[in-house]
């Protein structure tokens, strides 16, 4: 019985120290890669579950510790962000730089604070589905196709889901 306490009383002292050495060790780092990602042909979009390739126009994505959703539209990404529930403190947000890449293939080199961009709403420019919401990291460039297309230039705070879901109303869906 002597032996028994014993080597009972070594194993739980073994374990005590290994836990607590388990304890002191070091934290681990979170950090996550916070710059956007290339869009894949088999990217499908987090609202909508299309392929996100298979239309023109400018993406959008979220980038944030838990992973990257990506959208077919600047317009389903913010529609998605302006929802309450969605908003994350890490989240960084890109859009397409539609002043440097072509509208029916964006260039995903040319990704941008999607925060800081200007927006041009209510032209016939085909997207995915419902709004367009062309996107710019330059404000001459966005004046530029309003004037070109018509439509008006936005900034991000100027858009709200009441703005997009007026905008969906009067858009043709396109797929």
């Amino acid at each position: 019985m002597n032996n028994l306490c014993l080597n009972t009383g070594r194993a739980l002292a073994g374990l005590l120290v290994c836990l607590l050495l388990a304890a002191c060790d070091k934290p681990a780092q979170t950090t996550y890669n916070d710059v956007p990602a290339a869009f894949h042909p088999s990217d499908e979009c987090h609202v909508c579950g299309m392929i996100i390739t298979g239309f023109p126009g400018p993406k959008g994505q979220v980038v944030e510790p838990s992973g990257i959703k990506k959208f077919c539209s600047t317009a389903e990404m913010l529609g998605w962000w302006l929802q309450p529930e969605n908003h994350h403190g890490d989240a960084k947000l890109f859009v397409h730089d539609m002043g440097r890449s072509p509208w029916n293939t964006p260039d995903d080199s040319h990704l941008i604070d999607a925060k800081s961009a200007f927006y041009v709403i209510g032209t016939q420019l085909k997207g995915a589905m419902g709004v367009v919401l062309a996107s710019f990291s330059s404000q001459q460039a966005a004046e530029k196709l309003a004037a070109d297309q018509g439509g008006r230039v936005l900034r991000f705070s100027d858009i709200d889901l009441t703005l997009l879901q007026q905008q969906s109303a009067m858009s043709p869906m396109t797929h």
